[in-house]
């Protein structure tokens, strides 16, 4: 803040008059950032160009002479240019708080839009308020702009409810202005990579979008500029400060009265959460319990009480989008005002995206309850963070069940695999039915899901595994797709084990018949044992090391038991694959198994 009767100079270089805070934004264009198609609507941006002059000017606080240069402070009747030499003229003054040539300035004003812009222009320096005068000079010069007849009350608290938002985004320390361009460029392309519209209408929307964030930093950039305090400097704002900067938009909204509605409230609304969306994720922990969380909460708040009804659409999209702080803000706000926001349904939005800091918030703090919705779908995604993130919260025995069928189906059997390993055995056998034929997939042919269980053991036990899918495959219950049923008669069922048994006898004839009638000149009932039984049984062996899981199909495993009775070796049923296969390779040669 400057002293009284001590002269603050403003650098030519800190306030040329091309800069984008001397910018005039359309209202209708500040609430259209929602999606790129509703923002691609509007066209172009109306931008008010400037002139090419720069200026510097040197005031002194309080209602003293201000010393003019370059014509930046005209003293005649405002010309052509009127508005941008208005509105550049008032914003210089109200950087310095000339409060009372600010009301002189305004008198010049012979045009509605002069008053209009001014008013916008007022608004702005709203969250700049240092002190008891400062909020005193500010207010009365509001409400001597709309006397005069400025009447674009809806412009003015759309921008200003975007640059408040700006404003307490840039007080964490994690982000300055001076990498702030890059940063808005690439949030806004995370933003708008899954909105809906084309590539072009996503381009014109996210290049719209920036302009608006860069103008509204750029204001906060030369608002400080015209600061000599360090506390300002150092990007601070204490909580009476706050108090002065909600006070004047409070008086603000008082004197709008009933030219504010309720949809120019709730535009507002997403106007102040939209930057918050874009930043919250650099915030420092601890944001929003400072000052700055203070600042935006009684903004919202008080929007809300105008009228504003999309706090669960923006909850909602900041969850989606990770904003944890501002997730944490209007959950407050919508215990303050009673109004419901759809907790589960932003874990579901947070899961999808792998927010886990706002997923942790919703549930600790927005007490979010339903975890079967966002497991199954991330299931069906295959992302294993997410769930191993739900499993450590306690989900049910029911849920997971649910889960490993989705993720069976889906092919991602990394996800199954662990899912399997934390649901209770008596829970598996008791819906193992279920389990296979939830896992057969929506499409008629989809077994993949069914032979992954199966082959794994899903149930940690050999016999139980074979036999529900034996159960399975001989039942005649109707709500059986029958393509399953035929599935597992063919591969899984006893008749199948059967069937291997005698197409391993069938296999063992026809070899026997080659090495006795063979009139193969390799002579092959010369050859030592163990490579006649390579010969014989290869094929087989290789088929079943080849075969994944913990388990052979039936038929598969029929053979196999077959083969190795063949060799004279007591076969004990219950022998799993490795046992068995181990036999075959005990009687090859050893360059054939790599022994």
């Amino acid at each position: 803040m400057v002293e009284h009767g001590k002269q603050l100079a403003i650098p030519a270089k800190v306030m040329p008059l091309d800069n984008a805070v001397f910018t005039e934004v359309e209202a209708d264009e500040l609430s259209c950032h929602g999606t790129p198609a509703h923002c691609a609507e509007h066209g172009q941006a109306s931008l008010v160009l400037k002139d090419d002059q720069e200026c510097s000017a040197s005031h002194v606080h309080g209602n003293g002479p201000v010393e003019e240069s370059n014509g930046c402070m005209p003293n005649r009747r405002i010309d052509e240019h009127g508005q941008i030499d208005f509105g550049h003229s008032l914003q210089l003054v109200l950087f310095s708080r000339q409060w009372g040539l600010a009301e002189s300035l305004v008198a010049l004003a012979d045009h509605q839009l002069m008053l209009d812009y001014g008013l916008s222009v007022a608004l702005d320096a709203i969250w700049f308020l240092r002190t008891e005068q400062d909020l005193q000079g500010l207010n009365h010069l509001i409400g001597k702009i709309v006397e005069s007849g400025a009447k674009d009350f809806a412009r003015a608290i759309l921008r200003t409810s975007l640059l408040a938002s700006c404003v307490v985004a840039c007080q964490s320390k994690a982000l300055t202005l001076g990498d702030s361009k890059e940063i808005i460029a690439q949030r806004l392309h995370d933003r708008l990579q899954d909105c809906p519209g084309g590539e072009r209408l996503q381009i014109e929307a996210g290049a719209k979008v920036q302009k608006f964030i860069e103008w509204a930093l750029q204001c906060i950039h030369l608002h400080r500029c015209s600061e000599d305090t360090e506390c300002y400097k150092a990007n601070c704002s204490t909580h009476q400060e706050v108090q002065f900067h909600l006070s004047a938009f409070k008086a603000f909204l008082d004197i709008a009265g009933d030219n504010l509605s309720g949809k120019i409230f709730t535009e507002a609304f997403d106007a102040a959460c939209f930057p918050l969306t874009l930043f919250s994720t650099l915030f420092e922990p601890g944001w929003s319990s400072g000052s700055s969380a203070v600042a935006i909460q009684g903004l919202l708040s008080l929007l809300v009480e105008g009228g504003a009804e999309n706090v669960n659409q923006c909850f909602l999209e900041a969850s989606r989008f990770g904003s944890t702080e501002l997730v944490r803000i209007l959950l407050k706000i919508a215990h303050q005002n009673s109004l419901a926001v759809d907790v589960d349904l932003a874990l579901v939005y947070a899961s999808h995206y792998c927010k886990f800091e706002t997923m942790a918030c919703l549930v600790d703090e927005g007490h979010a309850t339903s975890f079967l919705c966002p497991l199954v779908k991330a299931s069906e995604r295959g992302c294993l963070q997410v769930v191993q993130w739900f499993v450590n919260r306690h989900v049910s025995d029911i849920e997971m069940c649910l889960a490993v069928t989705t993720a069976a189906s889906c092919g991602h059997f990394a996800v199954a695999t662990y899912l399997l390993a934390h649901i209770p055995r008596h829970v598996l056998e008791a819906l193992s039915p279920q389990i296979l034929k939830a896992a057969r997939g929506q499409g008629s042919g989809s077994f993949e899901g069914v032979s992954f269980l199966l082959r794994s053991n899903f149930l940690n036990d050999a016999a139980a595994t074979y036999a529900v899918a034996d159960s399975i495959a001989t039942t005649s219950t109707m709500d059986i797709p029958q393509d399953l049923v035929d599935f597992l008669k063919e591969q899984w069922s006893q008749a199948a084990f059967a069937e291997g048994v005698e197409a391993g006898e069938d296999h063992f004839v026809n070899i026997t018949r080659v090495l006795r009638r063979g009139a193969s000149p390799i002579r092959l009932h010369d050859l030592p044992e163990p490579m006649a039984l390579a010969i014989a049984y290869l094929p087989l062996y290789r088929a079943c090391t080849s075969a994944r899981g913990q388990l052979l199909p039936q038929r598969l495993r029929g053979e196999l038991v077959e083969a190795v009775g063949r060799l004279g070796v007591p076969v004990n049923m219950e022998n799993n694959r490795r046992d068995f296969l181990a036999v075959l390779e005990h009687y090859f040669p050893s360059f054939i198994t790599g022994a």
